[in-house]
């Protein structure tokens, strides 16, 4: 029986990698890195500053590697303050959750500055309970810890859980969680999420099949609810 939905921020409730993109690209030119989208999507999307800035940048001292993180975060908040919106059909959504009665909680990599501008800048602020921040945490995703401990402050075991997650990282950390998860292909393909474990996937908030899912009180039948038992067949309802 579902209990409670379990969203990341980044990419999900917002989609906010092309301002992250921008401000990566800036800065790591003068160090001789060349961001495109292959070397966006696999040195940087969906993980922690600090691991991105050990891998790209291993000739910074600690100091000058948080030293650089801060800049960037601070590069991307002014950037998004002006361009920050919600994911299409994500207030319905939400509206739609709240009124079956559903718990929401949100589980991020962000760094806590950026996760409270972002949510208080989208006008979420106080919707989501609990926050966790991987940054709190001894790991952050793709370590199953951050959903672990969202379930654990909810007191819910996982198959009462559902989450949506962009990123590989993401989906990793809640496949290995054993949350049932929708992938959102905001920032990576249909195939790349459902090939790391996502039950289906959407492009945004506005998918018709999500009022059909969420909708269900039995929640054990966890597959694309417009796909029949057999391979390759939509239901023509969908």
């Amino acid at each position: 029986m579902l209990k409670a939905v379990l969203f990341d921020l980044d990419g999900t409730l917002a989609n906010t990698d092309p301002i992250h993109f921008q401000v990566w690209q800036t800065l790591l030119a003068p160090h001789g890195h060349t961001v495109d989208q292959t070397f966006y999507d696999r040195f940087i999307s969906g993980r922690l500053n600090p691991d991105i800035v050990r891998d790209l940048l291993p000739q910074f001292s600690a100091d000058d590697g948080v030293a650089f993180s801060i800049q960037k975060e601070a590069q991307f908040r002014e950037m998004a303050a002006h361009k920050l919106q919600r994911m299409p059909g994500l207030t319905d959504f939400l509206h739609h959750i709240k009124q079956q009665g559903y718990a929401t909680a949100l589980v991020t990599n962000a760094p806590r500055p950026n996760a409270e501008f972002m949510l208080k800048t989208l006008t979420l602020d106080g919707v989501f309970q609990p926050v966790i921040i991987a940054d709190d945490l001894p790991k952050g995703k793709p370590d199953p810890l951050p959903y672990q401990t969202a379930l654990d402050q909810l007191g819910l075991s996982p198959e009462e859980a559902l989450v949506f997650e962009d990123s590989p990282t993401g989906v990793r950390a809640a496949v290995a969680a054993g949350v049932p998860t929708i992938g959102v292909t905001s920032t990576h393909s249909n195939g790349t999420l459902i090939q790391l474990g996502a039950l289906w996937t959407i492009a945004d908030f506005t998918d018709s099949r999500l009022l059909t899912y969420i909708g269900r009180a039995d929640m054990a039948e966890t597959s694309d609810p417009c796909r029949s038992h057999e391979p390759n067949v939509k239901l023509h309802s969908c």
